[in-house]
């Protein structure tokens, strides 16, 4: 199907085209047919040569830009428009709006039909519009035939639209049917709507119950389309013109974009940004060639995505605009505002080198990229950040030499990774190991003060095994909790209670002394028997406890097993 919208100054024949070319009138309203004028948007459709036509017919009057940008601005910039200008009158004011409007929406494929070609003398109107059409065709509406044909060799020459793209439908208009509920219509541009299928609005997913195209139902519509679809669990007074319908978790709305702007006009600071069917004040802040939009209300928008600018007071389009990035960074700082300009002056803005693969994808950026679970990195910057790691952790092992490793969260913020599940997949193959929480050389050793410390302890438990030293000798030694620390991780002490240690074997050397012992034993026995003090006997039999080495009687006494 090939969907197309007209253009063109009030009363200058757009519907009744329309009507001559579909026999179908566009105008439904009631208001409408009393006034003999086109307010809101209608709809008609016909074949030509086996090609479906459906026809957006907009209003030309002043009053009803708005609601021409809606049916325009749904189809813009990839779809045609058939631009009606009138041989008794010529180019009127709302023909230079209406021209100025497609020209700010980038339009590329346009049809001119002189209407009332049978009242006067065409020759003038078509020298006018050549000034501003110099490239497209310009038919006489008198000669249907030709305008048909004109269609039809517009058709062919579109491009052919992405039916497996995100579905983005906006909503021109929602109604309710006795017996089905709500139904909401629009110009499917690309992707694929199936019954059945969920879609996303204001947060909320919506079963498809039905669809139609041109009155017919249809179990699945592909882009282009003009799509009515029938929701199930959704009020039709809850969504109207300017929402859109959206492939859920695959759009983002936005309260703020940088664009570039084509200017015709004077950007004033407030304004009405027309996209799709929507119509969103705005305010503007100029970045040079660019600026930065902030809509009153959010919108679902991509990277490309084009709109404009539209002064409603002065009934003006100040400016053409395409969205260069839907995240921009703050303009907080001095001088940001002019560095961002010159980010923005070569044309879109850089994909970020590191992203969730469904942000990417709402942002409007292609997954190009190394794909690293469900993030995409840029891949000079992720063999960057490698590099960088066993350098960090160089760094941190250094300054922190008893540690028992670098904590992940602090590498991720010293590689300024958005997330600490990227630091595994990092480090994957470096060689550096990754255990409870913490990063670590695999031969890390102690350092050599640590090292002459332990030694002098180990030869203090080689001849006493079981005389642990006592909070001074650790202090003269200088081993804190940290040097202990990391002297048991090295398997060169065993911790029995706080502050009181022995050698590595300290268990299995008791256990053998303790077998020598009538079974059972007291404290008292044990004591003797280890050469030691209350202070080290209790809680080494207690730790033979946990282990089931020992077996603790009612009266405290023990046995070996």
């Amino acid at each position: 199907m090939y969907v197309i919208a007209t253009a063109g100054h009030v009363d200058h024949g757009k519907s009744t085209l329309v009507q001559r070319l579909t026999g179908m009138w566009p105008d439904r309203l009631a208001e409408e047919k009393r006034r003999g004028l086109t307010i809101e948007l209608g709809y008609a459709w016909t074949e030509i040569s086996g090609r479906q036509f459906a026809f957006v017919d907009v209003p030309g009057h002043e009053r009803f830009v708005a609601n021409m940008l809606a049916g325009a601005g749904a189809i813009a910039p990839k779809n045609p428009v058939m631009f009606v200008v009138a041989a008794t009158e010529g180019w009127m004011p709302q023909s230079e709006e209406h021209f100025a409007a497609l020209h700010a929406l980038g339009v590329r494929h346009t049809l001119v039909v002189i209407s009332k070609a049978d009242l006067a003398d065409p020759t003038p109107v078509i020298a006018q519009v050549r000034q501003r059409f110099p490239d497209a065709p310009v038919v006489l509406g008198t000669d249907l035939d030709a305008v048909r044909a004109e269609l039809v060799a517009l058709a062919s020459r579109l491009a052919a639209p992405d039916v497996d793209a995100d579905v983005r439908l906006w909503v021109d208009r929602s109604f309710t049917i006795r017996g089905a509920g709500t139904v909401v219509t629009g110009t499917l541009a690309a992707g694929t709507l199936r019954v059945g299928d969920e879609l996303e609005h204001a947060g909320r997913r919506y079963t498809v119950r039905g669809l139609e195209s041109l009155e017919r139902a249809q179990m699945s519509l592909s882009a282009v389309a003009r799509a009515a679809v029938n929701l199930r669990g959704v009020d039709h007074r809850d969504i109207g013109r300017g929402d859109t319908l959206r492939t859920p978790g695959a759009w983002r709305d936005t309260a703020e974009v940088d664009i570039s702007v084509r200017p015709l006009g004077e950007l004033h600071r407030n304004l009405v940004l027309h996209i799709g069917s929507a119509a969103v004040p705005v305010q503007v802040r100029p970045l040079g060639t660019t600026a930065r939009l902030r809509l009153a209300v959010p919108l679902p928008l991509r990277i490309g995505d084009v709109g404009l600018l539209r002064d409603p007071g002065e009934h003006r389009i100040a400016a053409g605009i395409e969205v260069l990035d839907v995240r921009p960074p703050p303009l907080r700082r001095r001088g940001a505002a002019r560095q961002r300009a010159e980010e923005l002056a070569s044309g879109y803005a850089r994909p970020p080198v590191c992203a969730r693969a469904d942000d990417l994808r709402a942002m409007g950026f292609p997954l190009d990229g190394v794909r690293v679970g469900e993030w995409v990195v840029d891949p000079d910057w992720w063999a960057r950040r490698r590099q960088q790691a066993s350098a960090a952790v160089e760094r941190w092992s250094t300054e922190h030499d008893v540690a028992a490793g670098m904590p992940l969260e602090t590498l991720r913020r010293a590689l300024e990774l958005p997330a600490v599940e990227l630091v595994g997949e990092l480090l994957d193959g470096s060689g550096l190991v990754v255990a409870d929480g913490l990063v670590r050389r695999p031969d890390a050793a102690l350092p050599a003060r640590v090292d002459e410390a332990l030694r002098t302890i180990e030869k203090w438990l080689a001849a006493e095994p079981f005389r642990a030293p006592d909070a001074d000798q650790l202090d003269e030694l200088r081993l804190g909790p940290r040097e202990l620390a990391a002297a048991i991780r090295a398997k060169r002490l065993t911790c029995i209670a706080d502050g009181v240690v022995l050698g590595a074997d300290a268990f299995d050397r008791a256990a053998e002394i303790l077998q020598t012992l009538p079974q059972p034993f007291t404290v008292a026995e044990a004591k003797r028997a280890l050469n030691t003090t209350r202070r080290v006997a209790v809680p080494l039999l207690e730790g033979l406890d946990k282990q089931r080495r020992t077996r603790r009687a009612d009266d405290g006494t023990r046995t070996l097993i």
